[in-house]
């Protein structure tokens, strides 16, 4: 019970130290779950959980607009941290409370054990390696970890830390250069259209390499506590220490369709949207599964023009890859792919850049530089 303790007690204070007062949306949310573990039957506890956390997590999302569009105020730092880590708990709960309605795991709390029982579960929804940056790994690999279940230990991780280390050293190097060549650019503006596309190809890509960084450096910190491991894995001793990663820059820049790009970006949120709404749905899975990371994230302008595009971009990828790609020469489907994964670049750059922008911003970026043109593009087709 030490471990749980100490994992639990870890990230409380590291909740308590970046986000001040804001921590206590995040112990209100654990607390009002294992109210919910001990209280409601177990055959209906998702759909519990699952309201009880996103209208909780909505609130706060609506508040933070409400005084930034309303209200012209700024709005606290630590709120922003807040309600991010708020988002990652919605991933927790609402998997393990999914796990218990659909008997995948057993959380049965007595009274003489109810510590024994409910302490593990409070350790993984506030575990300190995954609470700021994630990524999602479910609660039974949690539980064998810290339990020791697995009779061989995994090896050392020092090795795939350094050199997780060494990428997100290089990611943040080509970022700083990808920023100066921005500021070039914009000193010496150009209104030609090719330089508008390039540059905001750029500002794209910069924001995602802070995402690829984020997620490099949560994967060590995991890594380091011994997480991630994937003792089946056919791969190398690198490959081995990659169970709990949310996309690795090279793979997921290589993307060449839409598609393709969805199931690499933030691996395991994906994994969870998958399980939680797209396979839950039988009528529209894919736009209920974008409309409802649209609900997840926000509820911004820029959310709802991001992720409907995005949700399009790839309906529109599915048809026309299953319908064009059989029907063409090796040679043809060369130059298929490369048009089609610099397509994927720019429709990328436009959700991006909507998404993170979230206002009206990003959206005058996009129709300036005509940028936005290449998703209408493939709709269009």
């Amino acid at each position: 019970m030490k471990k749980y303790l100490f994992v639990s007690a870890g990230g409380s204070v590291l909740a308590v130290i970046t986000m001040g007062i804001y921590s206590t949306l995040l112990f209100t949310s654990t607390l009002a779950f294992v109210l919910l573990v001990c209280c409601v039957d177990h055959s209906c506890i998702h759909t519990w959980a699952f309201l009880m956390q996103m209208l909780w997590q909505t609130f706060w999302h609506l508040l933070i607009q409400y005084r930034e569009y309303y209200l012209h105020e700024p709005v606290s730092i630590r709120l922003f941290l807040a309600v991010s880590t708020l988002m990652l708990l919605t991933q927790r709960i609402t998997s393990v409370s999914l796990d218990l309605q659909e008997k995948r795991g057993v959380l049965t709390p007595s009274k003489r054990q109810a510590c024994v029982t409910l302490l593990p579960l409070i350790s993984y929804i506030l575990n300190f390696t995954t609470l700021l940056g994630g990524p999602l790994g479910s609660y039974g690999q949690f539980i064998t970890l810290m339990e020791g279940i697995n009779l061989t230990s995994p090896p050392r991780p020092l090795g795939v830390v350094f050199l997780k280390l060494m990428q997100v050293l290089m990611l943040e190097w080509v970022r700083f250069y990808l920023v100066y060549f921005l500021k070039y650019l914009i000193h010496d503006f150009n209104p030609g259209i090719l330089y508008g596309i390039l540059s905001t190809w750029c500002l794209g890509l910069v924001l995602r390499i802070q995402y690829y960084s984020h997620w490099k450096i949560s994967e060590c910190l995991n890594n380091a506590a011994g997480f991630g491991f994937w003792e089946d894995s056919s791969g190398d001793y690198f490959s081995k220490w990659s169970g709990l990663s949310d996309g690795d820059f090279w793979t997921t820049e290589a993307s060449i369709c839409m598609s393709q790009f969805t199931r690499r970006w933030n691996a395991t949120t994906a994994s969870w949207l998958r399980r939680l709404v797209y396979a839950r749905h039988k009528h529209f899975p894919l736009f209920m599964c974008f409309g409802f990371s649209l609900w997840w994230h926000g509820l911004h302008l820029g959310h709802f023009v991001g992720f409907f595009t995005w949700a399009a971009t790839v309906k529109a990828d599915h048809h026309i890859h299953r319908n064009l790609f059989p029907n063409i020469t090796p040679t043809q489907r060369k130059i298929y792919t490369f048009v089609n994964w610099i397509n994927t670049q720019m429709v990328v750059t436009c959700i991006v850049i909507a998404v993170e922008f979230r206002n009206l911003s990003g959206l005058n970026l996009l129709s300036k530089t005509y940028i936005g043109l290449f998703p209408l593009s493939i709709l269009l087709k």
